[in-house]
């Protein structure tokens, strides 16, 4: 078989640790052609010292926090691969991981999203699976159910299929499909960016493959925390803002019902009980972004200069980053 180039791409945010830790990790790839782009997110942390001892990386500095997607975005705009594989720098990977991705993704043209199967990395511990395809996203609560979550993993999920939803913590999509579609929607910032650009692919006319042959390991939410201010605001202005995009007429009035009578009581009662106040004023205030944000359709692209020198816009025009 032919070996493309795949650009890996994968953002780092104050992770020095379990950055180097994915970086080391990809040196054991046995796939022979790939690049690796590692867009620093305005970290308070000196990132320069990872770029000196991983010499084979192209290291991208941003500045400022441009949330996942917009750092992302930037890693795109600087790919030369015809696959962009997007790995969360809290992953671990199995040396021979990209060979079954590129091997689907050349074999069915109208594969737009492929994802690796995912498996915790707790501990020390590689058994506990986190997703295997998805059964995509509950109509009612926004909420994405994957398969085999939370079992141990016997080999029962190493098939290959057609799934509703990739997962962000590991996905590959043809630079093409990118190009085409748009890139990431960077208006979400943090969680659920992936769920809508998997929709922006879908409507385009393209397929979703689940490839379990494949596998990553997953150290989540090292970055944010697991029960964290950000994680709070930004889960559930992400579900609201998936839920405004994607959604319209019967399903997003039952969808938004749903969340005002029995989701927004719920949870904040939960919170204010168990005296999670900073918690409780971050959803609060996740939900309040939604009443001073009425515009939430514009995405951000890639145009090339006169001059060869590209920029990511707005389609409003209104000009993001700008990259030699």
């Amino acid at each position: 078989m032919d070996y493309p180039l795949v650009s890996i791409i994968s953002v780092n945010f104050n992770g020095l640790g379990v950055t180097r830790e994915f970086l080391a990790s990809l040196r054991n790839v046995t796939y022979p052609s790939f690049e690796v782009i590692l867009v620093d997110n305005g970290s308070k942390e000196d990132i320069s010292p990872v770029g000196t001892e991983f010499p084979e990386i192209k290291l991208i500095k941003t500045g400022e926090n441009l949330g996942f997607a917009g750092a992302n975005n930037v890693g795109i705009a600087n790919a030369s691969g015809k696959y962009l594989m997007f790995l969360n720098n809290d992953t671990e990977v199995a040396s021979d991981f990209l060979f079954p991705l590129v091997q689907e993704c050349e074999a069915d043209k109208r594969i737009g999203m492929a994802s690796p199967k995912i498996v915790f990395h707790e501990d020390g511990k590689r058994e506990i699976i986190q997703y295997s395809g998805s059964t995509g996203i509950n109509p009612f609560t926004m909420r994405e159910a994957n398969s085999g979550s939370l079992e141990k993993d016997n080999g029962q999920f190493n098939d290959i299929r057609d799934t509703m939803l990739g997962h962000g913590a590991a996905m590959m999509i043809p630079t093409k499909v990118a190009k085409e579609v748009g890139l990431m929607p960077d208006i979400f910032f943090l969680y659920y960016e992936e769920h809508d650009w998997c929709q922006m692919i879908r409507r385009a006319g393209y397929k979703v493959r689940y490839v379990g042959t494949s596998a990553v390991y997953h150290k989540e939410s090292v970055t944010v925390g697991k029960n964290s201010v950000i994680k709070s605001y930004y889960m559930v202005r992400g579900r609201l803002l998936y839920m405004r995009r994607n959604t319209s007429g019967s399903q997003f009035l039952s969808s938004l019902l749903f969340f005002l009578v029995l989701a927004f009581p719920k949870n904040t009662i939960k919170l204010a009980l168990n005296g999670d106040i900073k918690l409780l004023k971050a959803y609060i205030n996740g939900v309040l972004w939604h009443l001073r944000h009425s515009n939430v359709k514009e995405n951000p692209e890639i145009r090339t200069r006169a001059d060869g020198t590209k920029e990511i816009v707005k389609l409003s025009g209104e000009r993001l980053r700008s990259f030699a």
